[in-house]
Formats: structure tokens, sequence, C-alpha cells
């Protein structure tokens, strides 16, 4: 063994030592006195190797384990801004919306709906990364499912229901626009179903057809609701078909929130109308297309360009009296909107207070709640004027 205390130069000097390697003792390493003590420090340095390698699995695994995490299915949905679709334009080189059986005029402009990309379950997924990335995007919302949808519902149903109100909204939108027009059509009403409050329960049925009103004919909701309100509180005497067969039945009535009567029969209804309209559009769900649906007919079948070359975009529910209704994802059809080049929204009344401080610059959003009230909007930016109405966020 050397004076100076180092490990010998060479491996042979010393019984059991071992090849120089990564771990062979530096030249600073503690005092050696014997071939012992360097089998020691050789042990040790090997147990400081795979305390280094357990680390770095150890890290390995926790960063896999992260990464395995952010990419999993997470219960969360995400609305974030989707395309726009020129109503009064086309899609995929045909009209968006189709007039026969009247005469119709040439328009000018844009009329868009907008819409909401919507991502996950049970229509799809989103991971808990894009979960993360959208809570600082401004323009999109995460919305756990079970606020969306009850529990159990499969992405077929969710299709089936957007599907089929989209049609009932196309169908509303055509009803609404000749009721703003002027046009005569027929509105054939069935009994749906019963609130709370019905008195209706034992002498209605779903799918009974209503037919007359204190005999009446009816003819549409409007003149069912006014027969309602000329009742003074006495039970209305309703004329229906229940299985081919024709009946009367004696209803009462209930006086409403607002000084209205009611019978607390959810209806639907199916319409005769004197043209044809067809709209044509793909991959688009739900009813919240039918303002613009409404402003796009009335806009066909009127004289002069009523958008008059302007860039108008929105969103809202229509009744087939005119009501605008709420909708959902206003944040993203603004956003949207903007960035399809629109730099006027119509959006419902019902929905204005959500849009506090989320209105994108260089884009005006007016307050509506019918469609008459949307409809002098459009017009008065048309003509290149200020509309009187009240504006959002």
């Amino acid at each position: 063994m050397s004076e100076t205390g180092h490990p010998p130069s060479s491996p042979s000097d010393v019984p059991g030592s071992v090849t120089p390697s990564a771990d062979q003792p530096p030249a600073d390493a503690p005092h050696l006195s014997d071939a012992t003590d360097l089998k020691a420090w050789t042990r040790r340095a090997h147990a400081g190797r795979r305390r280094r390698r357990i680390t770095a699995v150890a890290g390995a695994v926790a960063g896999l384990l992260t990464l395995t995490a952010v990419a999993l299915p997470s219960p969360f949905i995400i609305e974030s801004p989707g395309p726009t679709f020129n109503t009064i334009g086309e899609f995929e080189g045909e009209p968006v919306i189709t007039v026969n059986g009247a005469e119709t005029y040439p328009t000018d402009g844009n009329l868009d709906l907008t819409t909401v990309y919507v991502s996950g379950p049970p229509t799809g997924w989103t991971t808990f990364l894009d979960v993360m990335s959208s809570w600082v995007n401004p323009t999109a919302s995460v919305i756990p499912q079970e606020l969306v949808y009850p529990s159990g519902t499969t992405s077929e149903e969710v299709n089936a229901e957007n599907s089929a109100a989209m049609a009932t909204s196309q169908s509303w939108a055509v009803a609404a626009a000749l009721e703003n027009l002027g046009i005569d059509y027929r509105q054939t009403l069935f009994v749906a179903g019963f609130t709370d409050d019905s008195q209706a329960t034992d002498l209605l049925q779903p799918e009974d057809q209503l037919v007359t009103a204190d005999g009446i004919e009816v003819t549409g909701l409007e003149g069912l609701k006014n027969r309602l309100n000329d009742s003074g509180g006495e039970p209305i005497e309703l004329g229906i078909v229940r299985d081919g067969q024709e009946r009367t039945v004696e209803v009462p009535v209930y006086e409403g929130a607002e000084g209205e009567w009611l019978m607390g029969v959810f209806l639907d209804s199916d319409f005769e109308f004197p043209l044809d309209v067809a709209i044509t559009l793909e991959n688009v769900g739900g009813p919240s297309a039918g303002l613009m649906f409404a402003l796009g007919i009335v806009d066909e079948l009127t004289p002069g360009a009523m958008a008059g070359g302007q860039h108008i975009a929105g969103t809202g529910t229509i009744d087939p009296d005119g009501t605008v209704g709420e909708i959902g994802g206003i944040v993203q059809k603004v956003a949207g909107a903007q960035a399809g080049g629109a730099r006027h929204f119509l959006a419902p009344a019902g929905n204005c207070a959500e849009l506090a401080g989320s209105v994108p610059e260089a884009i005006e959003v007016y307050s509506v709640t019918t469609l008459e009230q949307a409809r002098t909007v459009v017009e008065t930016v048309g003509s290149g004027e200020t509309p009187q109405a009240p504006t959002c966020g």
C-alpha cells in the first residue's frame, strides 16, 4: 500500500480489486488503509449508482403517470366557438334557404347563424389536458357533464334530440316569418303533457288534437291563447279528436303569473304552410338557429336587401309567435361571429347578462326579445343607421 494513502495504480497490486470504471475512487477519495476499505468504498459507490438509477426510474414513472393522467378522458364538456353560416347565402354550393310557391327577392350581405363546438361525453371525450388549457381560454367554457346531460344519456340520444330540435326550429322559423309578414298558415295543436298545476290530466290525453275552443276553430297557438284569455277564468270547452273520434271536454283554467289564463297543458304542433321552405344545412343541431332562419326567410320574401350588404350574425330560439328565447354558449357564439367577420350581433335579451365584459372589440351586440325587434335592428343596420335598441356587454 502506498504511503500517500491513494489506491494502487494497478488493480493487480490489491487482492480483490476491480477494473477501473466510473465508480473508481477519485484522487481525493478518503484515506484507504487496506484492500477492505477499497471494497467498502466500491460498495458505497455501487449503492450510490443504484440510488441514482432508482431515482431516475421513479422520476420516469412519475412523469409517465402524469402524462397518462392528463391524457385520460375527463368528465367535463368543453364549449368553444364554432363556424358561422350565412342564412341568405350558400352552403356547399346550394342556397341555405330555398322558398318555393311565393315570389322571392334578391338579398345582399350576411345574416349568419352561429354555432358552438361541443366536445366531451357522451358524444365524444376530452382529456384533463384539454380541460386545463380551456380554463385559461376566455372564449371556452368548461362544464361538468352532469350539469348538461342526465346520467346514462347516450350519444345516440343526444344526436337524436339535437336533430329533432333543429327540425322543430326550422318549422317554427317558417311560422314566425309568415306571422311577421301577415301570411296565413294553419297550425294543428296536440297535447304533449301537463304542468304540475294542471287540472286537465283526467280530461285530456297526450296526442289529443285540439280542434275548437268555445266553438271557435283552433288554427294556431295565438288563437288558442286569445280564447283562454277571453274566458275570464271560466272553464273552456275544447273540441278534440282522440283516436279518430271527435268529442268535447270542459277544461278548468287558472291564472298565470302575468295575469293570463292557462290550462296547464304542454302542446306540440304540425303546420300547413301556403309555401314550401327548404333549409339546407348539415351537421348542425339544436334549436338556437331559429331566429336567424326566420330573418333569412323574411329577407327572401320582402323586396329590397334587408341586411343592405352588412355582416350581421345572431342566435336565439324562435316561437311561432315571434318570441326570441335564450340559448347556450352565447360567449362562444359572439366570439365565433366576430372571428367570422360580423360587426353586428343579435342576442336574446335573456342572455345579455352573460356577456358582461366578454364582448370582443369591433362587434356590437343588440338585445332582442321578438322577431319584429330583430328585424328592425337588421333593417336599420342595413340602411346605414344606428339601431335604437339596447345593447349587451
